[in-house]
């Protein structure tokens, strides 16, 4: 069973970066896709960035696009979101998610990213 471990939240000023990272405990063959999703407080939980293991299709919100770059390691099954240019709009938990080959969700516990002055 997969199990992910995300890390690298944190508090930053505006204009700063932040680099998150998840590890994907699991078999890496059995992965369809891994992505970042983010929710605020008082909103529906939103997809940042997600990719797929085995093509190079990628996809953005538009409200991070330019700003965030999702990249995966595959030999060491994990999922990085390379956030810059922050800004007060960002600041959210974001959590790590990983579909397997069969459709079934995984979720990281989540990681606080705050962006404040």
């Amino acid at each position: 069973q997969v199990e992910l471990v995300e890390s690298g939240g944190g508090l930053v000023q505006p204009g700063g970066s932040l680099r998150l990272s998840c590890n994907a405990n699991g078999s890496v063959s059995s992965i369809y896709s891994m992505g970042w999703y983010r929710q605020a407080p008082g909103n529906q939980r939103e997809l940042v960035a997600s990719l797929f293991t085995n093509s190079a299709h990628i996809n953005y919100a538009n409200s991070v696009k330019g700003r965030f770059t999702i990249s995966r390691d595959s030999a060491r099954n994990t999922v990085d979101l390379q956030m810059n240019s922050l800004k007060a709009e960002d600041t959210a938990v974001y959590y790590c998610n990983v579909i397997s080959v069969w459709g079934r969700n995984y979720w990281g516990q989540g990681t606080q990213v705050t962006v404040s002055s």
